[in-house]
């Protein structure tokens, strides 16, 4: 039987705040274990929270950005179970009421996702479990430095039909949080979490099947490899006749597969009710205006005005502005070498390659983009070929040096003296006397081969188009 795929995200978000949500902790990351605590974070009985407006005002800047309702009037709730990392035995998040409904994310293909809600809660604090597991720890530490940290939790619709489309859906949902700066979203740091939903049922009903939660998504590949596992272990359930148990899994990177946690809760396992120590929350629509009209250009808005601007094509603009930081980069260098796609073109391939070999985000590199600049101008004016471009490209990554100080230092100028080049060319020609006769013959192959001898003379600095025609004209007396 051939069966549709039914996913649906929650995904958690630290919001880039000083102090976290309801006290004056400090949120920042990687202190000395439970050094930034307090009586409420760590849940001491008589201790009262205390709203964060910063919290509130980045929230409501991530529900706009995504084309939410924000709701003027919302209300924290109490979300009951025991946990070790929740020394309060409860979290404080938003139910029925939350800050913002009814948003959207606009896929590749033109698939639209909604974006059922988003609300505001404190994050739960951090468990280091001794062993492979959790089931099979000889002990467990809790640092509450994180407890307490601002979140929003953005849930979408379960509007995503395959894999690929879920890490699609989170990648432009991460360039739309960095743009809006609520968040720095390092998945490595924990600022941004994802749990996935995925259930399968029958090519055309509209009956939605039973779901499993993943857990322990580290990373958007992890996400995308995760749900094509489920994928195939619930299809070889149904196709055997046997139940898809609704129930929380996790997620072993190692061995690549999914393994049972617990049985799934339902929202009335949580015993939600009201937050007795906080007011409901009332929103003016002034404040809210103020804050929409600072929203900065969104990513999907960007990718339009690359294409329209920088005459680039449609693939090029989504992925420059897939980063905000990376978009910065490529205009910042547009402004000082204007050939657009020329720029395009180097980003893409030669510094995305740098990029993720060196595992950085352009923002950490060493390389600017009056470097980058600088070193279009050397190839553009020939003073060095683009394959040596390339190699100077890679200098100027590791070290930080200008382009023409690293081509002047190891002489990398490109030989264009034509006289210079006629003597190396006789000299290939020379010593490769079948290659000659096979030109004459028809055999195309043979020019290349002559071409690249020449580059291989000269350590690939020859003028290429001197070279080729120099070539052209010495083969033509032969």
């Amino acid at each position: 039987m051939e069966y549709e795929i039914v996913i649906g995200l929650e995904v958690h978000v630290e919001l880039k705040t000083k102090s976290k949500i309801f006290c004056s902790c400090s949120t920042a990351f990687g202190s000395e274990p439970n050094s930034q605590v307090c009586p409420f974070c760590l849940g001491m009985p008589g201790a009262l929270p205390v709203l964060n407006q910063k919290v509130v005002e980045f929230a409501t800047r991530a529900s706009l950005a995504l084309g939410c309702t924000i709701h003027t009037s919302s209300i924290f709730h109490r979300k009951n179970y025991f946990y070790p990392d929740l020394p309060a035995a409860y979290q404080i998040s938003q139910f029925d009421q939350p800050l913002a409904t009814e948003g959207k994310i606009a896929l590749t293909d033109g698939n639209i996702i909604g974006v059922t809600r988003v609300h505001m809660e404190a994050e739960a604090g951090k468990s280091t479990h001794q062993g492979d597991n959790i089931l099979a720890a000889e002990f467990s530490l809790e640092d509450f430095n994180r407890s307490g940290i601002g979140l929003i939790e953005i849930v979408s619709e379960p509007d995503i039909r395959s894999p690929q489309e879920a890490k699609e859906y989170l990648e432009r949902l991460k360039a739309i949080l960095e743009y809006t700066e609520v968040s720095d979203c390092k998945m490595e740091e924990g600022s941004l979490r994802c749990d996935a939903n995925i259930s399968l049922r029958p090519m055309g009903s509209s009956k939605l099947g039973t779901k499993a939660e993943l857990k322990n998504l580290n990373s958007f590949r992890a996400v995308e490899r995760a749900l094509e596992y489920e994928v195939e272990r619930q299809t070889q359930l149904l196709d055997r006749g046997e139940r898809v148990v609704q129930e929380t899994r996790n997620w072993d990177e190692a061995k690549g597969i999914t393994s049972s946690m617990r049985s799934k809760e339902e929202a009335h396992d949580y015993r939600y009710f009201p937050e007795p120590d906080l007011l409901p929350l009332e929103l003016e629509r002034s404040w809210i205006e103020e804050i929409r009209i600072t929203l900065p250009e969104l990513p999907h808005a960007r990718a339009a005005r690359f294409e329209q601007e920088y005459g680039l094509p449609q693939y090029d603009a989504e992925l420059l502005v897939g980063s905000k930081a990376l978009a910065n980069f490529y205009e910042e260098t547009v402004a000082l070498f204007s050939e657009p796609k020329e720029v395009a073109n180097w980003v893409m391939v030669e510094v995305l390659r740098l990029l993720r070999s060196s595992e950085q985000e352009i923002q950490q590199s060493k390389l600017t983009a009056k470097g980058l600049a600088g070193l279009l101008k050397l190839v553009q004016d020939g003073t060095i070929s683009g394959s040596v471009g390339k190699t100077v490209l890679e200098e100027m990554f590791k070290t930080g040096q200008e382009a023409g100080e690293i081509v002047e230092k190891k002489g990398l100028s490109q030989i264009s003296d034509q006289g210079k080049l006629e003597e190396i060319i006789a000299q290939v020609l020379a010593a490769n006397p079948k290659s000659v006769t096979d030109f004459k013959a028809g055999k195309g192959k043979a020019m290349g081969f002559l071409v690249g001898q020449v580059m291989k003379q000269t350590r690939g600095m020859a003028n290429p188009q001197l070279t080729n025609k120099l070539l052209g004209e010495f083969l033509k007396k032969q």
